[in-house]
């Protein structure tokens, strides 16, 4: 009897804790469920709160709300406003930044107009100069040296105004500490400007770094708009 008892007293008991293991173990997929469904429903909605143009950027809500309200949304995003050259410059350089070689804080560089890249590398119209002068921007503000040799010794006082800068080679340092130059090349494309950047050793013509970008119709047409008249040419 008395081992009858015992043996019931164990059934017992090991029933109890297979039902405590069994709930422990039953539950623990249930809140690792709701957690999940939970996550993805912030996500969601997360998601469906964030707007971006068709370039993958996102869109504040005053710029959304243009966006949205556009014509035709699947066209280049129309408010020209919210974007300008500086903007995918800036791209470009951060890439030529990531995979950037012995140039540093004690290394001079001199940036040239881009041109195009079928034409006779000699000739550059309002949109390489402007890329190069975005460029002597975004790479100052990386810490690097530019030398805007550009700069002339004197003040050219004129009725049409005061300079200092001049493209006349003659009114120029011959000798400066340039040691890199970033340069590069245009190509038309059917909706825009693809393009090529590096940054080149003036002695050794190596390249120490490279980035590609593109730069929509729309930007470049802004760019250009206060001359637009019969006929305008990038070369």
């Amino acid at each position: 009897m008395k081992k009858l008892l015992f043996i019931s007293l164990c059934i017992g008991l090991t029933g109890c804790e297979s039902i405590e293991k069994w709930s422990q173990l039953d539950s623990q997929p249930k809140t690792q469920a709701s957690i999940k469904n939970e996550a993805k429903s912030n996500d969601d909605a997360l998601e469906q709160s964030l707007v971006f143009d068709q370039y993958g950027t996102y869109l504040n809500s005053v710029s959304a709300a243009g966006f949205n309200n556009s014509p035709d949304i699947g066209k280049v995003y129309s408010n020209a406003a919210n974007r300008n050259i500086n903007h995918y410059i800036r791209g470009i350089t951060h890439d030529l930044i990531e995979n950037l070689t012995y140039v540093n804080e004690q290394t001079p560089i001199g940036i040239a107009s881009f041109v195009l890249i079928d034409g006779t590398l000699d000739s550059a119209g309002v949109l390489g100069k402007q890329i190069a002068e975005s460029f002597q921007h975004e790479i100052y503000k990386f810490g690097i040296p530019v030398i805007d040799f550009k700069t002339t010794d004197f003040f050219r006082v004129t009725p049409e105004g005061d300079f200092i800068l001049s493209r006349d080679y003659l009114e120029l340092k011959p000798n400066l500490p340039i040691e890199y130059v970033l340069l590069g090349t245009l190509v038309k494309h059917d909706a825009g400007y693809l393009v090529n950047a590096r940054i080149v050793g003036l002695e050794s013509k190596a390249i120490v770094a490279s980035a590609q970008g593109f730069l929509p119709q729309v930007i470049t047409d802004s760019l250009l708009g206060s001359q637009k008249m019969a006929s305008i040419r990038l070369e």
